[in-house]
């Protein structure tokens, strides 16, 4: 396990098995690795739904998925919020995570904030911070 329980293999478990997940930073071009990983996701039968600034005021679609302009624009509920920001930007999302009752929050390999980590579990969502779910998978699959 990672410190500060970051990488709790049960509660890796539980976001894995996970419906719905919000992919916060994830846009139409194919070459970014929250396209490749929200593919992965569907591949795995996972609903996703792409959060992104530009889909503001549009019919913006992404993976044949509608896209939202930000969490709280998503109008049902989604089990884990999966962050693609930096690490400087990550802890707002996590906190707007709690704020519409998500499940649980990912941050994704290299993307750290023990601030967040506390304040999103001491919130009672659970956290998983600096590890991509296909690395996971693959570990577990392995």
């Amino acid at each position: 396990m990672a410190q500060n329980g970051w990488q709790d293999p049960d509660v890796v478990d539980r976001m894995l098995a996970a419906e719905t997940w919000a992919v916060v930073g994830l846009s139409g071009n194919p070459g970014r690795t929250a396209y490749r990983i929200a593919a992965l996701l569907q591949e795995r039968g996972k609903r996703i739904v792409p959060v992104h600034p530009k889909a503001a005021g549009g019919d913006v679609e992404v993976l044949g998925q509608k896209a939202y302009p930000s969490l709280d624009a998503i109008p049902f509920t989604v089990d884990v919020v999966d962050v693609f920001r930096r690490s400087e930007e990550a802890g707002g999302v996590a906190d707007e995570a709690v704020a519409i009752g998500a499940g649980g929050v990912w941050f994704q390999l290299g993307v750290v904030d023990e601030e967040a980590f506390a304040r999103t579990t001491a919130a009672g969502v659970p956290m998983v911070m600096d590890t991509c779910p296909a690395i996971e998978w693959r570990n577990r699959d392995s």
